[in-house]
């Protein structure tokens, strides 16, 4: 079995960091708490189902050509579940506020993710893929598209937050799940998307708590002759393990040959549609793009940027402004491209209801709850 060196891992990943393509495909995965997860891949109509953990299944669509058709094969592929035994509960809100935010590791979820008591928690989201991009300039050109999935993802992160509880409880978190994320930088160290990737990949700690890069490090250390040996440092790291590694990360933005962006929560009712919607077509409309990037631009040099997405969502000006932005683009150029009323009146609702009132769907969570 191939074993790896720190500088061959750093160059595996680079060079399998994105797959160069003119934007246009889209794909959406979902994942959503059940009664009890299947054991295997479940087919549906267009993707297929996948159990993430015991209670929470993931709904991958393939990539499709264009929003209309990824959003339309999500639909049937979603009305397929139940037939499949697979449904997800219904909500329900418990009592008692907590005192202020709670401090989340990397893998925190709510015990009982299929449960009603997890309706608002940090048990799924909404992952949209599109294409890498171009090598080249432009809006669509690979390296503008990494700067702006980055720039607009706490922005996205913000006006999709939408998992306020932990067991039940207010957190002090708008969102769990980005929670995790409240340390990172806005952008990636480095100029270089196929190295910065490569960068972070190495640097981010595995299951084991362990980064990559201090397994590889520890398996090249030279020892002293008389030395006893150790198995940490007399096993380097496989191919395999690298693989494993990679697949196991869940930044909010990822190069798995095309751009993964996790940043939505998951939404009540179709709010998937408009979390797929406005994150695509910010992205592969030259037009929205260039007017997002200008709207989100500064938001690099924004101190502590992922912890106030998190935490305080659209309540925060700064984020509140770019979103008020973005999302006003957004249905411009879904109007543009002729994308049917439907998905336009969702936005716009979305965008009337939340947006502009700086508000985001962890609000009427967390409303519940006191009334309740």
């Amino acid at each position: 079995m191939t074993t790896l060196t720190e500088r061959a891992a750093e160059l595996l990943v680079a060079a399998h960091a994105f797959d160069p393509a003119t934007p246009g495909f889209v794909g959406a995965a979902l994942e959503l708490p059940v009664a009890a997860a299947p054991s295997h891949r479940v087919p549906l109509r267009h993707g297929f189902l996948d159990g993430r953990s015991a209670r929470v299944v993931v709904v991958s669509g393939p990539p499709s050509p264009g929003l209309p058709t990824a959003i339309e094969r999500m639909t049937e592929d979603l009305a397929a579940m139940p037939t499949a035994g697979l449904a997800w509960p219904a909500s329900a809100i418990l009592r008692r506020p907590a005192a202020g935010p709670a401090r989340l590791g990397a893998d925190d979820e709510p015990a009982g993710a299929g449960s009603p008591a997890c309706a608002g928690s940090g048990t799924g989201g909404v992952r949209v893929a599109l294409e890498a991009g171009l090598d080249g300039g432009g809006p669509l050109g690979l390296s503008a598209r990494w700067q702006l999935a980055h720039t607009l993802a706490p922005v996205l992160a913000a006006a999709f937050a939408n998992s306020p509880l932990l067991g039940g409880e207010p957190s002090g978190w708008r969102s769990v799940r980005q929670a995790r994320h409240r340390d990172r930088p806005v952008l990636p160290a480095g100029p270089d998307p196929r190295r910065a990737w490569a960068s972070s990949v190495l640097d981010s700690p595995g299951r084991d708590g362990r980064t990559f890069r201090e397994r590889a490090r520890s398996a090249e250390r030279p020892r002293r002759a008389d030395a006893e040996p150790r198995l940490a440092d007399a096993e380097r790291p496989r191919l395999t393990d690298l693989a494993e590694h990679v697949e196991s990360l869940r930044p909010p933005v990822a190069a798995r040959g095309h751009l993964e962006i996790d940043v939505a929560d998951r939404q009540p009712g179709s709010g998937w549609r408009v979390v797929v919607a406005v994150t695509s077509v910010l992205l592969d409309d030259p037009r929205a793009a260039a007017a997002a990037a200008k709207a989100t631009a500064g938001l690099a040099a924004e101190p502590g940027l992922w912890e106030r997405a998190a935490r305080d969502a659209l309540s925060d000006p700064v984020l509140a402004a770019a979103a008020r932005e973005v999302f006003v683009e957004a249905y411009a150029a879904l109007a543009r491209h002729g994308v049917d009323r439907d998905l336009r009146d969702e936005v716009a609702e979305f965008t009337e209801r939340y947006v502009m009132r700086g508000r985001c769907p962890a609000d009427d969570v967390l409303g519940a709850h006191v009334i309740g």
